[in-house]
């Protein structure tokens, strides 16, 4: 029966770029140690905060590549992949390289906007190829379709190979129907920073962190309170950074977090089009925030 590695503090790392556009090796090495050193249990690589849409085929290749070498089995390794079309997905489960890869993370279709029972056929035929535990993964926000708790329990409970879900639904009431009723070898993982406390309160197993980029120490230390019980201390890591959780979101992801690993001076400020830089205000504020907080690369 396949297990679920992807526990505790997970971090969906981004993708630095240099100014002229090329994807910076030398700032996302700098990036991958500063989060193994802070003690992240697992990375989540080539997800949306990387920007993967904007990737070409050849530096997907590479960045796998990168990450599987560089990493070296010191932490679990997620990797994106879904979409759209299930027979591509398929295709590239059955044909690809998947050596030093733990698990896929593989989200909703957008765009087609399915029912319930073509999410579940989706994911049928993806648990039915893939060589690696699958990870689901629902946003609503961005897919324009949310799956339900009733399809996520029944893909739960039919394929053990699928170990868990992302929920970034934003509701609550769902994600706890799920944890109530899933089986014991099923697990929720919060795909917000700002509910992962709640959520780990109602039993979610850790988190897929945006903030955990720039601030792995802190937010790791709040993710392992919350999961040893110690909801007090946890709590009061929660509410320092809320704050922040607003204002990494508020131009969108990564930019926010760009920003502010920009102003801790860890990586250029440069994403890909259609996505732009956060506006001066936000990046100012993430900046008077940082020094407040005494935080520093």
């Amino acid at each position: 029966m396949a297990q679920n590695k992807f526990k505790g503090l997970g971090i969906a790392l981004v993708t630095p770029f240099k100014s002229d556009g090329q994807i910076d090796y030398e700032a996302l090495v700098r990036l991958l140690e500063y989060q193994i050193k802070n003690g992240v249990d697992f990375l989540c690589i080539m997800g949306t905060t990387a920007e993967t849409p904007c990737l070409s085929a050849q530096e997907k290749t590479e960045l796998k590549h990168f990450f599987i070498e560089r990493v070296a089995g010191r932490v679990p390794l997620l990797m994106g992949c879904g979409g759209n079309n299930t027979a591509a997905i398929v295709k590239e489960l059955q044909e690809g390289d998947w050596k030093g890869i733990d698990g896929i993370l593989s989200v909703c279709p957008y765009y087609n906007k399915p029912s319930q029972e073509g999410l579940y056929q989706h994911y049928k035929a993806i648990a039915e190829a893939s060589p690696v535990p699958v990870v689901l993964y629902n946003v609503p926000g961005r897919t324009g379709v949310n799956m339900s708790a009733e399809t996520t329990l029944r893909l739960a409970r039919d394929f053990e190979n699928i170990v868990a879900i992302k929920e970034a639904s934003g509701n609550i009431t769902q994600m706890d129907d799920i944890i109530k009723n899933k089986p014991d070898n099923f697990d929720v993982i919060s795909g917000d920073d700002g509910i992962t406390f709640p959520l780990i309160t109602l039993g979610a197993v850790g988190v897929i962190s945006v903030i955990g980029n720039a601030l792995p120490a802190e937010f790791s230390r709040m993710v392992r309170l919350a999961l040893n019980g110690d909801y007090n201390s946890a709590l009061a890591i929660h509410h320092k950074f809320t704050e922040l959780f607003k204002l990494l979101f508020v131009d969108g992801n990564p930019a926010g977090v760009k920003a502010m690993l920009h102003a801790m001076g860890m990586i250029e400020n440069q994403l890909r089009l259609p996505l732009v830089p956060t506006r001066l205000t936000t990046m100012e504020k993430i900046s008077a925030i940082l020094r407040e907080l005494n935080i520093r690369y």
